[in-house]
């Protein structure tokens, strides 16, 4: 199972989906472009340990993290 992990104001929010299921990966692709439309950045743990940016859903990852935007002023 990978899983789509949200961060927000109230804490985080976890989706788990199989990437081996079509509609689940439809679902999984679909929630992506949602949360990047919203203003959210994904990331993904590398095997060295480093998060990396993506721009486009990786179902091989095993937790794909989406975090909010930091606005500042």
């Amino acid at each position: 199972m990978a899983t789509i992990l949200v961060m927000d104001h109230s804490g985080d929010t976890r989706q788990q989906f199989d990437p081996n299921d079509s509609e689940q990966l439809a679902w999984a692709n679909a929630r992506f472009a949602e949360l990047t439309a919203e203003g959210y950045t994904a990331a993904v743990r590398r095997s060295s340990g480093e998060a990396a940016l993506v721009r486009t859903l990786d179902p091989a990852a095993e937790e794909t993290l989406f975090y909010p935007r930091l606005v500042g002023g």
